[in-house]
């Protein structure tokens, strides 16, 4: 891709400079050499503790580092509940095809890897839910479908709450509210009042609730342990 004309080259936005990034490959290399420094560290480590001439501290230090790993496995992962992973997504992001479900969004076992340190786990929740965001879309709905199965009660309030705002429409059509601002002011004001009561009673919120749970635990897994791989979307031009 090409810049905008910048004579004094001070700065490029951010968006473009991430284009740029995920277009040339370099966020992929970028996740694959930070992996690869993260495990190659672990044998130093290991092999330095066998070099020690006493074995208690041979113990010691195999002991301490594990906990010290534990410890910053646990941190990292605590760390996916402190991204907006949403702060980087547009609508541009929806607008493309729906990646391959097997090869693109699951792939295979080599595909995922723990991150090793907070800002790579950001930044592949950033790139991954830029990359499939299609996916988790079609799961949200696919989880909102299974909890309304599972709750009849809420699968009849979402229905009667279209079909509340179905007969709302007939009545505006034959009736012509829109000829009388304030009758169809006052309708719309009894329609909302309505649906609400039925979406509250017959808690369609709690199956809402329960699939937007869900979905987002396995949107930020997944995008936090799936490794980044070349994207098949073409390069821009000139």
């Amino acid at each position: 891709m090409a810049f905008s004309p910048n004579p004094l080259s001070l700065s490029v936005p951010d968006p473009a400079f991430e284009s740029w990034l995920r277009d040339s490959g370099y966020l992929e290399l970028l996740d694959h050499r930070t992996s690869a420094a993260a495990s190659s560290s672990a044998p130093v480590s290991s092999s330095a503790a066998a070099t020690s001439s006493a074995s208690d501290d041979v113990v010691s230090s195999i002991t301490g580092g594990f906990f010290a790993s534990l410890l910053s496995r646990l941190v990292t992962v605590s760390s996916l509940l402190t991204i907006n992973p949403f702060s980087k997504l547009s609508a541009d992001d929806f607008s493309g095809d729906t990646p391959p479900w097997t090869t693109g969004f699951f792939g295979n076992c080599d595909s995922y890897s723990f991150p090793s340190s907070s800002q790579q786990a950001s930044m592949r929740v950033h790139e991954n839910i830029k990359r499939f965001a299609r996916n988790y879309a079609t799961l949200f709905i696919v989880f909102f479908a299974c909890a309304l199965y599972q709750m009849p009660l809420a699968l009849v309030g979402l229905l009667a709450s279209l079909a509340l705002w179905e007969l709302f429409k007939y009545c505006s059509d034959r009736w012509k509210f829109d000829r009388h601002p304030s009758m169809r002011k006052f309708s719309i004001g009894i329609g909302q009042c309505g649906t609400a009561v039925l979406l509250t009673f017959l808690n369609v919120q709690m199956a809402l609730f329960s699939a937007l749970a869900v979905s987002y635990s396995v949107m930020i897994l997944h995008a936090g342990f799936r490794k980044l791989t070349q994207s098949k979307k073409p390069s821009r031009g000139r």
